[in-house]
C-alpha cells in the first residue's frame, strides 16, 4: 500500500468537510439527540463500503489502467465539486429548524443514511478517482482494498459521532442564522478545495 498516512489525512479531511451526510447528522442530532443519529451514521458508513465495492469492479479496473478514463472522471468530478461550491456559496444559510420531524427509528435513519451516501457524488468520485492512487500494484489487492475501505468507514462513524456531540453542545448557535450561514460557507470552501485537489491529482 502506498502513502497510507497521506490517505488517512485525505480521507479524514473528506469526511470532515461539510456535505449532505454531515448536514443530515447535524439535523438528526438536533432533532433526536445522539442516539437518534446512530442509524444514519451507520447507514452512511455502509453506503461508503458499497460505493467502494463498486470501485473494485471492472469500472475501477478501467480507471486504474486507462489514463483517458481516469482523466475524464477526474475532470468531471472536479467540475461537479466546483459547481457544488458555487451553489453552496450563493445559497441561503442552512436551516435546521425548518426540517420536518420524522420517527427517529434506527431502521429509518439507516436507510436514509445509506441512500444519501449511495447518491453522494463526493463519496463516489473519492472512491473511483482517489482510491486507485493509493493501491500498490506490486502488493495483494484485496488486503490493501479492505484496509482502505475499513479505514474510511471507521472515520465516517467516529467523525460523524463527533459532529453529533458538537451539535448537541452548539444547538443554539447552529440554529441561528449566523451559524447556518457560516456552515454554508465552510461547505462551499471545502468543495472548492477538493475540486482543485481532484483536478490536479496525478495517477
Amino acid at each position: 500500500m502506498k502513502l497510507y498516512l497521506l490517505f488517512l489525512l485525505m480521507a479524514t479531511t473528506t469526511v470532515l468537510s461539510p456535505g449532505p451526510g454531515v448536514v443530515m447528522t447535524l439535523s438528526n442530532a438536533l432533532r433526536f439527540g445522539l442516539r437518534g443519529t446512530l442509524g444514519g451514521i451507520v447507514g452512511i458508513a455502509a453506503g461508503a463500503m458499497l460505493v467502494a465495492a463498486i470501485s473494485a469492479t471492472s469500472l475501477g479496473i478501467l480507471l486504474a489502467t486507462s489514463a483517458l478514463a481516469f482523466t475524464v472522471l477526474k475532470l468531471l468530478g472536479a467540475a461537479y465539486l466546483f459547481y457544488l461550491a458555487i451553489r453552496l456559496w450563493r445559497a441561503p444559510s442552512f436551516s435546521f429548524t425548518a426540517q420536518p420531524t420524522h420517527d427517529a427509528s434506527l431502521g429509518r435513519r439507516f436507510v436514509e443514511g445509506l441512500s444519501l451516501q449511495l447518491t453522494n457524488p463526493k463519496a463516489i468520485f473519492f472512491f473511483l478517482s482517489v482510491f486507485p492512487q493509493f493501491i500498490d500494484p506490486a502488493q495483494p489487492y484485496p488486503r490493501q482494498f479492505a484496509t482502505l475501505v475499513l479505514t474510511y468507514s471507521t472515520l465516517v462513524v467516529v467523525i460523524h459521532c463527533g459532529y453529533a456531540l458538537f451539535a448537541r453542545r452548539a444547538k443554539g448557535w447552529l440554529q441561528s442564522e449566523r451559524g447556518g450561514r457560516l456552515l454554508g460557507k465552510l461547505s462551499a470552501g471545502s468543495f472548492a478545495y477538493f475540486g482543485a485537489s481532484l483536478a490536479t491529482a496525478q495517477r
